[in-house]
């Protein structure tokens, strides 16, 4: 089966006044459907700028980027891109918020409409479509972050930290209700993150980059036998502690 995501030798470059500062060496890697793949590495090493990449923000200095078998610039992809905030306009309700990227889109129908409407019962939202974001706790504001992401019904999924700014209790919370809700919908996934616990939790490979320039130092294969496989269930299991000692040890082995 083809892969959704194809990455070959993908090369990137700052460029300033002072000279050139390498980001990204030689990254090659692919993602098929459905899968979910996690990317660690030091601060600075260059996650998030392979991040947009991806979503087609920034042009690699070489190399070339495939989806479904095309090149980027082709291709009809749908790309969802989730960052650290979640961006919600205090200005409008949380309905009118989900169903901003179909307004700008132009696909506001009564399809998509209803779609956002049974995201947001499906997901915990529905009483609250009239609310202010500023009524809602902050995993809330994520989950109606990833609903305004979900309705545009995207092929592949990027999440640039998307849980960073929750207090520890409330990430583990929407990490096990997020990874939860991308399983349900088969989505392709691709997660950049500090917290080595979380990748280990969501993800089924995980890429481990080394410094900058970075490139990929080792991929880890994750595994769990559990007969419900969840983010939290596998923060219970035996397996998380070898997959987080073998992850641990590949960063501080480069830095």
């Amino acid at each position: 089966m083809e892969p959704i995501l194809e990455l070959k030798k993908i090369n990137y470059a700052y460029h300033n006044m002072e000279g050139e500062t390498k980001a990204l060496s030689d990254i090659s890697f692919s993602v098929d459907k459905g899968e979910f793949i996690a990317i660690v590495g030091p601060s600075g090493c260059g996650k998030s700028t392979l991040l947009s990449i991806i979503s087609g923000l920034i042009e690699p200095e070489c190399g070339l980027i495939r989806l479904n078998g095309k090149y980027i610039r082709e291709s009809t992809t749908n790309i969802g891109y989730m960052l650290q905030h979640d961006h919600l306009f205090e200005w409008r309700s949380v309905y009118h918020n989900v169903i901003l990227g179909l307004e700008i889109q132009h696909i506001l129908n009564a399809r998509t409409k209803q779609k956002a409407h049974e995201l947001l019962e499906t997901y915990g939202l529905g009483r609250f479509a009239n609310a202010k974001p500023s009524e809602l706790s902050g995993g809330m504001r994520q989950r109606a972050a990833l609903v305004r992401t979900l309705v545009l019904e995207p092929d592949i999924l990027l999440l640039d930290e998307p849980f960073s700014a929750l207090d520890y209790q409330t990430r583990l919370t929407v990490g096990d209700d997020i990874g939860q809700i991308l399983r349900k919908e088969h989505k392709t996934a691709i997660l950049v993150t500090h917290d080595l616990s979380e990748a280990i939790s969501l993800a089924d490979r995980i890429l481990v980059l080394s410094k900058r320039p970075a490139t990929i130092q080792k991929v880890v294969p994750v595994i769990f036998d559990l007969p419900d496989d969840t983010p939290l269930q596998r923060r219970n299991a035996p397996e998380f502690k070898s997959y987080f000692n073998l992850i641990w040890k590949e960063l501080n082995e480069n830095a």
